[in-house]
């Protein structure tokens, strides 16, 4: 049977902390030039309705380090749901294909095209969640705390896509995660419900960033207008006066205290250079990790043999 990685839900805990060890294995490999090689005569299809220079480099030179060859198809090559219908387009991309990666806006359309594609198919972001994102942020922690177990993780900014993620996560490990937003630009209301029902994790939504920040282990956010809202800029500004990630807002947070952000970032709105040039700052491996767990996330589902 396929499987697929649309929600971080998809994994049970034992097979996130599974995949976040696997990760580290071929992580080593690469790094010690080692011949690891197990999508060697496989290709994978990427498809991208939303454009990112990051997603585009880490899956395609991840899948080609590893061996395999990967297909690129931009925009203009595959209109999801406009040109062609989407169980068409997945079960003829799954004749040619080992593999699926996806990154749209609509987040029905990666459901339907996992739900008709015959090969396993990856979310590499939709509107509503980013799955590979949060699984190369928990690596992350992991390597510079060594756990993410109980400690206090706190999202600054609009409750978007990667809040949702983390919510979701806060139903298969426990930790305490804080967004704080403006009342306009909360997360999804069903998901927080969720993360909150299932009691494993303490969830608080707040809007009083300097609060939330209080003894924080890892202070977390994104672009205030990410891409297909920048021309709401004006009026996303307007809410977002005192959202920034600022020298203030990390001094009230632990110490040692770890800056994520999943980049790219507009420097000098959702945070100062102080604080991404500074000594919490782990936001380049967490960009690197990205290639590392989603290697990883490919190994897994496609079943190939791990590293040696």
């Amino acid at each position: 049977m396929k499987r697929d990685f649309l929600h971080i839900t998809d994994f049970t805990p034992a097979e996130i902390l599974e995949t976040l060890e696997l990760a580290t294995e071929v992580k080593a490999k690469l790094k010690a030039g080692g011949d690891y090689t197990p999508f060697k005569g496989r290709s994978m299809a990427m498809i991208f309705t939303k454009p990112s220079a990051r997603t585009r480099i880490s899956f395609e030179t991840g899948f080609y380090r590893l061996g395999g060859h990967a297909v690129y198809l931009g925009p203009s090559d595959i209109e999801i749901g406009k040109r062609e219908a989407i169980k068409d387009i997945a079960r003829v991309i799954s004749r040619y294909n080992d593999i699926i990666m996806a990154r749209l806006f609509d987040h029905d359309h990666i459901l339907e095209l996992a739900e008709y594609a015959d090969v396993p198919v990856i979310n590499a972001l939709t509107d509503y969640n980013h799955p590979c994102q949060i699984m190369a942020d928990i690596l992350t922690i992991q390597e510079h705390r060594g756990h993410l177990e109980d400690l206090k993780v706190v999202y600054i900014g609009d409750g978007n896509n990667i809040v949702n993620s983390w919510l979701r996560l806060a139903r298969q490990i426990p930790f305490h995660f804080v967004c704080a937003c403006p009342e306009k630009y909360m997360p999804d209301i069903a998901t927080v419900k969720a993360a909150q029902e299932a009691g494993l994790s303490r969830i608080d939504i707040r809007h009083d960033p300097a609060a939330a920040a209080k003894d924080a282990d890892v202070i977390y956010t994104d672009v205030w207008a990410s891409m297909g809202q920048k021309h709401e800029k004006k009026e996303i500004m307007r809410h977002f006066q005192g959202f920034q990630v600022n020298e203030a807002i990390m001094a009230a947070a632990a110490q040692n205290a770890l800056f994520l952000h999943c980049l790219p970032a507009e420097r000098g709105l959702e945070v100062t250079d102080a604080v991404i040039e500074g000594k919490g700052s782990v936001v380049f491996d967490e960009a690197e990790n990205r290639m590392h767990v989603q290697n990883a996330l490919m190994v897994k589902i496609m079943g190939v043999e791990r590293p040696v």
